[in-house]
């Protein structure tokens, strides 16, 4: 999904509801981090750096929306920057990027910390008000607004909409409310990770360009702002994309070998067979189908850009949830992108949804719950992620002297972490969820 540092994330960056909390609260503690005569109590800082591990904004999320070419002027004539706060912005956003590539040694950098100096980068360069005028902004630009996450887990939509589900590496096409496809999907690297939100696909773009941003993942196979044609080999896009709320992107490119994995900047990846599927599942759902002789067609043309504008928008819900019911148990993910949602609360409230209450569990049923709890919080190389205290669980996990000299036993050198470490799933059986939770996946296309 090298296409997209630039852009393909960064409209959902930006579901960071929490973001306007988080940085409303530094206008009213202080000024700027130089004077200390108003800087807000540790414990404040605290509770704001938790309550931004909860959202996904990263300096390679700032570093992505200098590519768009009106958003240097809007900080400027909206928040009224001036070229040194800009510059300084541009500054420690790129060099927070340059040393990433796309080699084999993972990133020692947890994600939690990428967000922390996210944080203090911004403050430190605008001060707490300008901060948190920048946060709204960015709120404001790349989220509409109309429509939201549902508030409850596992929800089943009764209308039309694509649903994504990250940490499974899932992506579903509903129809009124009937799933009829299911897809294995690539996601984005947790350095760039897939938002969360809910979007909108209103076209189709057959055979797209690519123009390269200035970034060393590039590795000179390209010159960045060179467009690169459709049709070319070196075109990461695949043969069809489908903006997903301008900049995000459900694009074909990848090889089979990535569904499942790690494979983007900030977006949903297919097998190029996928995307020519998905596009005839998407063209179907919004009342104006395409048919596969169609898609072939505009393909072999493939130097030729081509847009066709879906009769009706279909709604595009990108979801982080670890913890689904279905069928008969309780499924828990890996908390890829190190979130700490792998908790006896929200299992607790998935449980809920279903009136079954977590102490009539059986005793096996139960220990199995924080057993499985306790082994898939882990981030995508298998560290456990701290913060994380599920009573009653079997393990202590590891201390943080043991976390540190794991941490210091590997070489930070910048790349992108590309591969889940161990297992990504558990199944946790529960006799009273029988028949009960989110659909199976349904005509399952794993890309093979």
């Amino acid at each position: 999904m090298k296409n997209i540092i630039m852009l393909s994330n960064y409209k959902n960056i930006i579901q960071i509801s929490l973001w306007g909390i988080f940085l409303i609260s530094f206008v009213f503690t202080g000024c700027r981090d130089r004077n200390t005569k108003n800087q807000p109590a540790g414990k404040e800082v605290s509770k704001m750096k938790e309550q931004a591990e909860n959202t996904d904004f990263t300096l390679a999320f700032l570093n992505a929306l200098f590519y768009e070419e009106d958003f240097e002027s809007s900080l400027k004539s909206q928040l009224q920057l001036s070229q040194r706060q800009i510059a300084d912005l541009k500054v420690a956003a790129s060099t927070a990027v340059e040393k990433l590539s796309e080699e084999d040694e993972p990133s020692s950098k947890s994600f939690k910390e990428s967000i922390n100096q996210a944080t203090t980068q911004i403050v430190k360069i605008l001060g707490n008000q300008k901060a948190a005028q920048f946060f709204h902004f960015i709120t404001a630009r790349y989220n509409d607004g109309e429509n939201t996450l549902p508030i409850e887990p596992n929800h089943i939509p009764e209308d039309t909409r694509i649903i994504v589900n990250a940490p499974a590496f899932r992506m579903d096409v509903f129809q009124q409310g009937k799933l009829v496809k299911t897809y294995s999907i690539a996601i984005g690297y947790p350095e760039f990770p897939l938002p969360t939100g809910v979007r909108k696909a209103t076209n189709i773009i057959f055979n797209p360009t690519w123009t390269p941003p200035d970034e060393p993942w590039v590795k000179g196979k390209v010159s960045p702002g060179e467009k690169v044609p459709a049709g070319s080999k070196l075109n990461p896009l695949g043969p069809i994309k489908i903006p997903i709320g301008m900049p995000s992107l459900i694009h074909g490119g990848k090889d089979v070998s990535k569904l499942g994995a790690f494979a983007s900047h900030g977006c949903v990846g297919l097998t190029d067979g996928q995307v020519q599927d998905f596009t005839k599942f998407l063209s179907l759902v919004a009342g104006n189908p395409i048919s596969a002789e169609a898609i072939a067609n505009y393909e072999k043309k493939d130097t030729k850009t081509e847009t066709v504008k879906l009769k009706q928008p279909v709604l595009v819900e990108l979801r982080y949830e670890t913890i689904v019911a279905q069928d008969g148990g309780l499924h828990i993910f890996r908390d890829v992108y190190e979130r700490g949602t792998n908790t006896i609360e929200n299992a607790t409230r998935v449980l809920d949804k279903y009136n079954i209450k977590l102490e009539k569990l059986s005793e096996q049923e139960r220990t199995s719950l924080m057993k499985g709890l306790e082994d898939m919080n882990q981030d995508a190389r298998g560290n456990k992620i701290a913060g994380v205290d599920n009573p009653e669980s079997s393990s202590t996990g590891d201390s943080a002297k043991e976390r540190a000299a794991d941490k210091e036993s590997r070489k930070d050198k910048g790349q992108v972490t590309k591969k889940v470490v161990g297992q990504k799933e558990i199944v946790v059986r529960i006799a009273a969820l029988k028949g009960k939770g989110y659909p199976l996946p349904v005509d399952i296309n794993s890309g093979k």
